[in-house]
């Protein structure tokens, strides 16, 4: 079993800055890349951060520059740090993990429960 645990999510004003962090558990043998989707009201979920286990990242045009996708290998821990806030924003922010659970199992994505962030005055 793997769980994907999200915290931090909130209410924020525009122009402000939030850290979500989500934590992986479980039957674990390796994590390869890990990263954050959102998904708003009557929208699709897209993605909008990646980071590989060696650490590249990369990021969709709309967050580019304002949102910072990091992790902790030793923690199985990923944090997205999202800077100049804008109402647009506001999703219900997932994270992923693509996961073997052991050295010749499959990868599978596993997804977080989702936290809500909310940008609004």
């Amino acid at each position: 079993q793997v769980q994907l645990v999200e915290s931090g999510g909130g209410l924020v004003q525009p122009g402000g800055s939030l850290r979500i962090s989500c934590a992986a558990s479980g039957s674990i043998f390796t994590i390869y890349d890990m990263g954050w989707a959102r998904q708003a009201p009557g929208k699709q979920r897209d993605l909008v951060a990646t980071i590989t286990r060696g650490g590249r990242t990369s990021y969709p045009g709309s967050v580019k520059g304002r949102f910072t996708v990091s992790r902790d290998n030793a923690k199985n821990t990923v944090y997205l740090q999202m800077n100049s806030l804008e109402p647009e924003d506001t999703a219900v922010y997932y994270c992923y993990a693509d996961i073997t659970r052991c050295s010749s199992c499959a990868t599978s994505r596993y997804w977080g429960q989702g936290t809500q962030v909310t940008v609004s005055s």
